[in-house]
């Protein structure tokens, strides 16, 4: 029986991928002939790794990541947690290498897997293989293992059929809850259907350049995701909600990248500046319009004075623009 999923676009969808279309277009419009791509994407492998590998409980910082992925070493850390992240980094190669394969097939997931699985960095085996016995995750109780490779096989042909007549942030989201719900491994399918869904935003071209840390936008949402997923299961697998709820993570992804850049970009211009969490939500925010300093408190939970720190160094680069009186004025994204 062909997989085909339960699912019907709706107007809220249609707005966001609205504006994730624009968003993409500006994002790529810079990033042409730019020097400093690598450096984002070295930084967006970091994101996307610790994104990923701390959703699964991997204790190591961004930092300790980022160190990793530089080349570096953690020789006070546990080895399984460093394990984890080379191992991941080595699954974002991976998919690199293949960004333009024009399928994905059981052997591509199956060898995913086993990557994840490198130096025993898995609880339950075997790596590289689906599983022979039966898991249950919370309340979900996933497929018998006699029929995962059927069920894996019909989702994929689905991907590389009907699926590509849909846009990338749509298929991707499907196939990111479809592999979860059939939970072909032991251990290792969040990591592995995230990889995936990172891929198949690769191969359709959505993401040419490798920047946007879709990862990193579901751990600060952890709950969120792991509701928008149950939620799929309690509305009779529909899953118009779950991909809903992704293109608004994908977007606020973009969001982020497009404050790096304006951040790389006052850089060139001889204003130095590393952008901290907040000073990029607040870039997101500034851009929906304008918001005085009583909102921009409320909004990133700040003093007074620690809006003001916040928005002083953006001010300074030209990022933001204020407007109005000493006390109705308002800020804006320049």
């Amino acid at each position: 029986m062909a997989f085909t999923p339960k699912f019907q676009p709706t107007p809220h969808l249609l707005a966001v991928l609205e504006k994730i279309t624009s968003l993409k277009a500006r994002i790529q419009s810079a990033t042409v002939g730019v020097s400093w791509i690598p450096n984002i994407q070295k930084d967006t492998a970091a994101r996307q790794t610790h994104g990923s590998t701390a959703i699964e409980g991997n204790p190591l910082t961004l930092p300790e990541v980022k160190i990793l992925a530089e080349g570096g070493s953690l020789p006070s850390s546990k080895p399984r947690a460093v394990q984890e992240i080379m191992n991941y980094l080595a699954a974002l190669r991976f998919i690199e290498k293949r960004s333009g394969a024009g399928r994905i097939e059981a052997k591509d997931v199956l060898k995913l897997h086993s990557i994840m699985g490198l130096h025993s960095a898995l609880d339950r085996g075997p790596a590289g293989k689906f599983r022979d016995y039966q898991v249950v995750v919370g309340m979900h109780r996933p497929p018998s293992a006699r029929s995962v490779p059927k069920l894996v096989d019909e989702l994929l042909d689905w991907l590389n059929g009907p699926g590509q007549s849909w846009p990338a942030v749509v298929s991707s989201a499907i196939l990111h809850y479809q592999f979860e719900c059939i939970h072909p491994f032991g251990d290792g399918n969040g990591r592995v259907g995230r990889v995936l869904a990172i891929w198949e935003l690769y191969r359709k071209n959505f993401d040419t350049h490798h920047i946007f840390a879709v990862d990193e936008v579901f751990l600060e949402e952890r709950q969120s995701y792991y509701r928008a997923l149950h939620r799929v299961q309690v509305e009779g697998q529909d899953i118009s909600g779950w991909v809903e709820y992704v293109a608004e993570v994908v977007n606020e992804a973009l969001s982020r990248t497009w404050s790096r850049i304006e951040a790389v970009r006052a850089c060139d211009k001889g204003k130095p500046l590393t952008l901290t969490p907040r000073q990029e939500r607040l870039l997101v925010l500034l851009r929906d319009g304008p918001r005085g300093i009583s909102e921009i408190q409320d909004l990133l939970k700040v003093t007074k004075p620690g809006a003001h720190y916040l928005l002083k160094p953006l001010l300074n680069a030209g990022l933001v623009k204020r407007a109005g009186g000493h006390k109705t004025g308002k800020y804006t994204a320049a």
